[in-house]
């Protein structure tokens, strides 16, 4: 149905009936009876934490995104905070990155006792817009951290190219984008690190967990470090080695991701290439569907680039509907499409604020962008039918609030 064809439905919530009789959400995981059985194995076994496992997943994880070095760690944020420490951020340091994230890819940085310095995101992809990265390098920036927002990779090879000019190292919080690629390149083999998400929404799930991926050997070392609390060595090592001594050697964390949810890793990376083509599928038939729908705008690809598409992310046109985005969203919500917004910009968050005084308006792309934004759902467990149930919920929403 179009928008132009059709008369006003009565929407939900306006006691019409809704166009789901059950909510679809816009993410969830994809759990199967191999993936069930791997984690009773593991459950079965001698090891439940920091055993076989552990690194049988990192070498399956570094070989798919062809990388030389894959450290697991607890969550994706915990990952993001073994990079930060891993590049040397401390107190007094710089690192520029995206207003319109996820807090963690800020927070990461304050862990640390850095600052957090944003810049402005790209009107197209969303992504940082690597010209406001130069115009804010100082002195004190010690890294980029770029994000891959929806499964879009940033544009990488200007970030790279900068960070090498002023001595910068990149960490690529690619949480949105594994199996994505960008020039013929998989994310995670491109930046100095790479960090990766398995939250259930995500493309390969742990439970929690995350990743980070490198070709440095010293950065993977300290890595491995900084998740055992800063021991040089594992319980399972020591067994094999008939020792009982350790030495920390920094102050580190306990961010050790568990056998059991290693196990269900492995088995889910075995199904990602279909997780993703099921993925783009869906993303075609959403352009496909959007594509002659007043009110809306699709999200931009760019050149060389294939996404991962973790989220669908619209931006709907403001101008030509009489009311706004929260209506939008709350009339989808009652149609039971469980649309989400991604994201708050993070310097617009209450302790962004108060620490650092934002006012709002510092960042005019990103806020902007944040008041049109609504994400789809977008899963690889979604049936052709739902996405029709999207589409009609969307047409039936837009139609009535249209100019």
């Amino acid at each position: 149905m179009s928008a132009t064809a059709q008369t006003r439905e009565a929407l939900a919530l306006h006691d019409g009936t809704p166009v789901r009789s059950t909510f679809l959400p816009y993410g969830r995981q994809s759990i199967d009876e191999e993936d069930i059985q791997a984690v009773v194995d593991v459950l079965r076994s001698d090891w439940l934490t920091t055993g076989p496992k552990v690194g049988e997943f990192e070498e399956a994880f570094a070989a798919r995104v062809s990388a030389r070095h894959a450290v697991a760690f607890s969550s994706g944020t915990a990952a993001l905070h073994g990079a930060t420490f891993a590049a040397g951020i401390a107190a007094g340091d710089e690192v520029i990155t995206t207003p319109l994230t996820f807090a963690a890819s800020a927070n990461c940085v304050l862990y640390q006792g850095g600052t957090p310095v944003f810049a402005d995101v790209r009107r197209d992809t969303l992504n940082i817009d690597p010209d406001e990265v130069a115009s804010r390098i100082t002195p004190r920036t010690k890294a980029l951290l770029p994000v891959d927002y929806a499964g879009h990779p940033a544009d990488l090879l200007p970030l790279l190219e900068t960070a090498e000019h002023n001595g910068l190292i990149v960490i690529e919080d690619a949480c949105h984008a594994l199996g994505a690629e960008y020039h013929e390149r998989a994310v995670g083999s491109i930046s100095h690190m790479t960090v990766f998400s398995f939250h259930p929404v995500k493309h390969l799930t742990t439970g929690e967990g995350g990743m980070v991926t490198t070709d440095n050997a010293r950065f993977a070392d300290t890595l491995r470090k900084f998740r055992n609390h800063g021991i040089g060595s594992d319980a399972r090592e020591r067994q094999r080695g008939n020792q009982w001594q350790y030495e920390m050697v920094l102050l580190g964390f306990n961010y050790r991701l568990t056998d059991v949810a290693c196990a269900l890793g492995l088995s889910q990376l075995k199904k990602l290439d279909a997780n993703l083509s099921r993925r783009r599928e869906i993303a075609a038939r959403h352009h496909s569907a959007l594509a002659g729908m007043p009110g809306i705008f699709a999200p931009h690809v760019q050149e060389k680039v294939n996404p991962a598409w973790h989220l669908y992310p619209v931006r709907l046109d403001m101008a030509a509907l009489s009311v706004g985005r929260g209506e939008i969203f709350q009339a989808l919500r009652v149609e039971n499409i469980g649309v989400n917004v991604h994201y708050i910009p993070v310097h617009l968050h209450h302790y962004y604020r108060e620490r650092f005084g934002y006012k709002g308006g510092e960042f005019p792309v990103a806020e902007m962008a944040y008041e049109q934004l609504i994400s789809l759902p977008m899963f690889d467990g979604m049936m052709y039918r739902d996405a029709g149930d999207v589409f009609h919920a969307m047409d039936r929403v837009l139609t009535h609030y249209m100019r």
